[in-house]
């Protein structure tokens, strides 16, 4: 494990990590292999709709899990729908969601997006803690880079945090959240990550989830699906040491790792355990930032009224 400058903040990451899992049977024995208390979130798709979320992140909140459901914009059937979702979220500690547009074709109500359901949230009010939303340090296949940017900038006012989709390409991650930074969006963020991934069993998922969620899935994130071609499995440890320059940074204002588990807990966990405690071990190598080309972005920010550091 490359261990680098920051090292404190590499172990604080490591420690307290978020999980993804995805609301099938067998999540809650999934879950168990995880760390008492540890911030879960539940996807919500589609096939299995926002009841199906709503009832595991319930039954994880008894377990003793920080619970967060993903909520689909375009799953949401009208105004009543929506002040019942927000109801049974207060019954949640912390009362906390993530908000997406979701993969359903046709929305089942007046909201398309993501942006639309945070608006009729504020209307309605809520007792939330906290608000996530979706960031994209890749391309979407169906969305402009542009239009990305202009949604996340309107979604900051109602939200707390961001999470930011797959990615593998570590400069492309530092570069987005470069721009992001200067275009004005504060909101801390949360990388996201696949956790150790088995090609059988993330086949098996997507089976259960739908073939046709697995398929947007995969539009979204090819480089995972390249990668579960080679032998062996994936595993996210050359992106950690590579983003690791960057975590004790204020102005990147990286708040920690969102490990996609694919519901493969047991695995990842041994792997976030062995990381955690070989950069516990002490420095074995010191590493140079990627982004030494983007001081002059830093340094713009500063004409903009926003402190990098």
């Amino acid at each position: 494990m490359v261990v680098v400058d920051g090292n404190e903040a590499l172990i604080s990451v490591l420690a307290h990590p978020r999980f993804e899992l995805i609301p099938i049977k067998g999540v809650e024995e999934q879950a168990s292999y995880l760390p008492a208390g540890a911030t879960v979130t539940v996807t919500c798709s589609p096939v299995r709709g926002i009841e199906h979320t709503l009832l595991h992140a319930e039954q994880l909140a008894l377990q003793g899990f920080r619970a967060v459901p993903h909520i689909s914009a375009r799953l949401v059937r009208d105004t009543a729908h929506l002040r019942d979702i927000l109801q049974r979220l207060h019954q949640l500690k912390p009362r906390e969601i993530f908000v997406i547009g979701g993969d359903a074709k046709q929305p089942a109500g007046p909201f398309s997006g993501a942006l639309d359901l945070l608006r009729a949230m504020a209307e309605l009010g809520h007792n939330l803690d906290r608000i996530g939303v979706a960031a994209y340090p890749e391309h979407h296949p169906l969305i402009d880079d542009e239009t990305l940017r202009r949604a996340l900038a309107d979604k900051q006012q109602f939200a707390t945090y961001m999470v930011t989709q797959i990615c593998f390409d570590p400069d492309a991650i530092v570069a987005w959240l470069a721009d992001a930074r200067q275009r004005g969006i504060t909101l801390p963020v949360y990388i996201g990550l696949p956790g150790v991934v088995d090609t059988v069993q993330l086949l098996r998922i997507s089976m259960k989830i739908g073939v046709s969620t697995a398929a947007r899935f995969a539009s979204k994130h090819a480089g995972l699906a390249t990668r579960l071609l080679r032998p062996g499995h994936y595993q996210p440890t050359e992106l950690v040491e590579r983003l690791a320059p960057y975590f004790d940074d204020p102005w990147y204002n990286i708040q920690g790792l969102h490990l996609n588990t694919f519901n493969q807990a047991k695995s990842t966990e041994q792997w976030r355990r062995q990381t955690l405690a070989s950069v516990r071990s002490g420095p074995l190598w010191r590493g140079d930032r990627p982004d030494r080309d983007l001081g002059g972005a830093r340094s713009s920010l500063r004409h903009t009224g926003i402190d990098p550091r």
